[in-house]
């Protein structure tokens, strides 16, 4: 078990869908739906009635010898065997009862219900018609929700100017076939709503968040008791049962007691906050830069931190590729080199000058340069721009911080800040779009159109006035964040009951996910190559610098072609090329695990426990299958559609292999999504898990008061003993996903990097370096000036990958991890049945590791051709659903090795009940090549335990679970 200092509050982000997932009912066809289910459980059941009827026929074929009389009996047998009607059927009937009645009489039955399934099977045609056109009504209705148009309107500003004229020729003639344009708004439309209404991925208003807590004594939240139990009832009484989700089904008490108790009510009103795209400001700041006039008033200094090493001067180097305008997400990549320059006369004249006034106006500094070589001013300028292009020299002023969360006052106050006429006048220039990104939030759709309109021709109009032609302005111009409400309360006891200890037994084994882990051993490698044991190194920019150039480049080229397990299922060992031995223990524990999950897996079907006698057992046949927002349908199929269990012992096993890399100080957070068993314990979807202090906070963190004050001060207490806690901010921030308050007291301020917080809490790496420590036979991160070790965090929402180099390397010392929790790694597959393999739900205690699914090529799809009726076409599907045990909800991901651009697609939301939906899913199957994961939806819609006033919510919490490690008395 994890353990150290823990609290009586445990704290979460909620993350809560824009619409009730109750929004997308309508459109779905339940008309069509239930027609379907009819036609293919008569057509099950005929066949299997012809099956008899036809080894009846077969004993009268076998004794009748007028020829004409049995050819019609052969044709008979056939066509009843077949499933289809016989063309003679009364003439063939009369032969039949002529020598057998009973027979006769049952043949008779079957003609009947054959001839009823054909007539019930002519209704589909119109049936489907009518049903799909009034979801298409109803798709043109919801293309008018706030929520949705909200977040469309950054996400998509193309489709949102598309969506009003669509739905006025969808209101002009409701009943007409849509085009290819009309159906691509249609598909486009359709991945957004269910985004808005059925997944919680924060971006606007499809998805708001609102910080909460798991407390002692504490229920849901002050209006759960009503709202949930409301919600609830509705639930309970509601909807249909077709196949998949029995909705109709009163669910036992304990369970609804149970999920009455995590019920969470949220506010109806939610507000924004909005803040312009930081690349747009990065645009603005070259347009300046760009301009000889304006340049000469720009303030010049040094690149921070560098220095002299023998008759060279040494600096970070840095780069910047800008992103590309047109894509709906763009940042400007970074990346960074130890550079060296030889020193000369005026190179050092130079250094000494900005050394004494810290900086100097660009033109202040060309005159001097001019005057100290006797050039021209030509050449003085032109030796300057070689300095500014190399980096050694720097425009500090105008760069977005981390801290900056209001980044456009920010740039306008680094503007006055220069003292100049233009400088202040494009300040105020700026006071217009400013006014336009702060009314953005509380705007109704329709202003915020105009507003965002405004916003970019204000853009455009201001780089055109600083001489940049036409400009360049992002496609998503704004970001905005939603708070659904102030705050919310859990039960700690519902959480800790059942899946708290779950969870904590989970979290010993994530190092072995950790995508991170092998690169943080291979530089504790070289570091002892390098060093030795209890070795130290103060010339940290020089490690790093060496450890890319000599080794970790190369060693990044080699791993990124590794895939973990081969063809054959085998594991492939990570990169050893320094022979460490906590690389090999990392192997065994992969493999450990691999070994348990496969012994599970063979033993399935066996009702064995897998070698663990601790946990009920190894597979449960049906699980769970009807609750936990499960599905209570046939399609179960035994063991491979009922629940996996991984005991405690397989666990235990795989941790006891990693106590040599485990990191001692491990701060996680896990997305999760909360159900509840037909037992009514509580239980835990893991989604993803992250290594880390505050980081499901740190994004949001300025949308509500206080917040950002309440993590600064309980990251003091998260420290290790002795220790500091200090941010790695990356340098200026090219993506609004890396801004956020300050939330840790110190700050760690690479070389070519300015601080951002007071120069007592501004630890630069002059002042910093690397020991091993023997006895925990890590290494450890030292401030000379505090005296004291620091730890190093990572606050941003941008991949680390994604860092300069400098910051990059230092995460390496780290708690921040990402570890993907593939559980079927090296397991077969079983064996296909019509195409496609499934894979049971996996379970440990409280904490469903890995959902139920079906994987199938595109191939064995149902196929949709213009041969292919509507009706047909969703029968089809249907039938499909039907054969292989799917739900009637599922997210689907698509990989197709065949299609030009990205093969992994995010999962997407597919309802079985919708026509419109199998269309949109179907429009992503691009080549033959594709191949479709289906996942089921847990929790369902009738295991929801959100609600506001217009009904349940899809949600998710990103909970931080932290054990603060207490080292002996002694150490620092």
């Amino acid at each position: 078990m994890r353990t150290g200092r823990v609290g009586t509050t445990m704290p979460f982000m909620l993350r809560v869908a824009g619409l009730p997932v109750d929004s997308v009912r309508e459109l779905r066809c339940p008309d069509s739906r239930r027609w379907a289910d009819d036609v293919l459980a008569e057509t099950e059941r005929l066949a299997a009635e012809g099956t008899r009827l036809g080894d009846l026929l077969h004993g009268l074929i076998g004794h009748n010898e007028d020829d004409s009389s049995r050819r019609r009996l052969l044709a008979l047998r056939r066509a009843v065997f077949n499933n289809r009607l016989p063309g003679e059927a009364s003439t063939a009937l009369g032969h039949v009862r002529a020598q057998a009645p009973h027979t006769a009489a049952m043949l008779e039955r079957w003609l009947t219900d054959r001839r009823a399934l054909d007539a019930r099977r002519a209704e589909g045609a119109a049936l489907v018609a009518r049903e799909t056109g009034r979801a298409r009504a109803a798709l043109g209705r919801l293309a008018g929700e706030p929520r949705l148009r909200g977040g469309l309107l950054l996400a998509s500003p193309t489709l949102d100017a598309r969506l009003d004229e669509w739905r006025g020729r969808l209101a002009a003639d409701p009943d007409r076939t849509p085009g290819k344009r009309d159906r691509k708004i249609e598909r486009s439309l359709l991945a957004y709503l269910y985004r808005t209404a059925c997944k919680t991925s924060p971006f606007s208003t499809f998805t708001g968040v609102v910080p909460g807590e798991f407390t002692v004594g504490e229920a849901g939240s002050e209006e759960c008791a009503a709202g949930e139990c409301a919600a609830g009832e509705a639930a309970d009484t509601g909807g249909t049962a077709h196949g998949g989700t029995a909705t109709g089904a009163r669910e036992p008490r304990d369970a609804r007691d149970a999920r009455e108790a995590l019920a969470v009510r949220v506010d109806d009103e939610w507000t924004g906050r909005a803040r312009l795209n930081v690349a747009a400001l990065g645009r603005l700041a070259e347009a300046v830069t760009g301009d000889a006039a304006r340049r000469a008033d720009l303030p010049l200094a040094l690149a921070p931190g560098w220095g002299r090493v023998d008759d060279r001067v040494r600096y970070v180097r840095r780069w910047v590729t800008s992103g590309d305008e047109d894509t709906a997400v763009t940042f400007d990549a970074v990346r960074d080199r130890l550079f060296f320059l030889r020193s000369s006369g005026t190179l050092e004249r130079l250094i000494s000058l900005l050394e004494d006034r810290g900086s100097l106006r660009h033109a202040d500094l060309a005159a001097w340069l001019a005057a100290d070589r006797g050039a021209t001013e030509a050449e003085a300028e032109q030796y300057l721009t070689a300095l500014l292009d190399i980096g050694m020299v720097q425009v500090p002023g105008l760069r977005t911080a981390v801290h900056d969360t209001d980044p456009l006052r920010a740039f306008q106050d680094s503007l006055r800040a220069l003292g100049s006429d233009w400088a202040s006048g494009l300040a105020d220039r700026l006071d217009a779009p400013l006014s336009r990104v702060d009314r953005f939030a509380a705007a109704a759709p329709r202003d915020r159109r105009e507003l965002l309109d405004g916003l970019r021709e204000d853009l455009h109009g201001v780089q055109r006035e600083l001489g940049a032609g036409r400009g360049r302005v992002p496609q998503t111009v704004l970001y905005e964040d939603v708070a659904a409400g102030r705050e919310v309360r859990l039960p700690l006891d519902a959480w800790t009951r059942s899946v708290a200890g779950s969870l904590s037994a989970v979290e010993r084994v994530l190092p072995a996910f950790d995508l991170t882990l092998p690169q943080r051993i291979t530089f504790k490698g070289f570091f002892l190559a390098r060093h030795g044991r209890g070795g130290r190194c103060d010339d940290l920019l020089k490690l790093v610098h060496d450890f890319h150039e000599d080794f970790f480049d190369q060693y990044l080229s080699f791993t990124s072609r590794r895939t973990p397990f081969d063809s054959e299922g085998r594991y492939v060992p990570e990169e050893n090329w320094l022979g460490l031995p906590q690389l090999k223990a990392l192997d065994t524990a992969r493999q450990t695990f691999a070994e348990g999950m496969r012994a599970l897996w063979e033993t399935r079907g066996n009702g064995g426990d897998g070698g663990d006698s601790g946990d009920s057992g190894g597979t449960r046949r049906g699980g769970d299958s009807g609750g936990a927002g499960g599905t209570g349908n046939s399609g179960d199929g035994g063991g491979d559609g009922g629940e996996l269990v991984v005991g405690e012992s397989l666990l235990a096993e795989v941790a006891a292999e990693l106590e040599s890399v485990a990191p001692s100080f491990a701060p996680l957070s896990h997305h999760v999504q909360l159900a509840v068993s037909r037992g009514g314990e509580p239980l835990a979807v893991l989604n993803r898990s992250y290594g880390g202090v505050s980081f499901p906070f740190s994004r949001f963190a300025d949308c509500f008061e206080g917040l950002e004050e309440r993590l600064l001060h309980r990251s003091a207490g998260l420290c290790p003993d002795g220790a500091v806690l200090a941010e790695v901010t990356g340098g200026p921030v090219t993506s609004n996903l890396n801004l956020h308050g300050r939330l840790t007291e110190y700050e760690i301020v690479c070389p070519g990097e300015s601080a951002t917080l007071p120069e007592p809490y501004s630890l630069h790496l002059d002042d910093l370096h690397l020991v091993h420590e023997e006895d925990g036979d890590r290494l450890a991160l030292r401030s000379a000036r505090l005296g004291r070790e620091v730890v190093p965090v990572y606050l941003g929402y941008l991949v680390p990958l994604a860092l300069p180099e400098l910051p990059r390397t230092l995460l390496l010392l780290s708690p921040s991890s990402m570890s993907p929790l593939n559980v079927w790694g090296g397991v077969p597959e079983s064996d296909p049945v019509g195409g496609v393999t499934r894979r049971p739900r996996v379970r440990h205690g409280g904490v469903v590791l890995s959902r139920r699914s079906w994987s199938a090529p595109a191939s064995v799809l149902p196929p949709h051709g213009r041969d292919r009726t509507q009706e047909d076409w969703f029968l089809g599907w249907h039938s499909f659903r039907r054969a292989h045990g799917l739900p009637d909800r599922v997210f689907a991901t698509v990989t197709d090795s065949g299609a030009r651009g990205a093969t992994g697609a995010k999962p997407q939301y597919v309802d079985f009940d919708s026509p419109l939906s199998l269309a949109a899913f179907e429009a992503t199957l691009g080549t033959a090549a594709a191949r479709v994961v289906f996942r089921e939806m847990l929790p369902d819609e009738s295991g929801l335990h959100v609600s506001s006033a217009r009904g349940r919510h899809v949600a998710e919490l990103a909970v931080e679970t932290t054990a603060v490690p207490t080292r002996p008395k002694g150490r620092r």
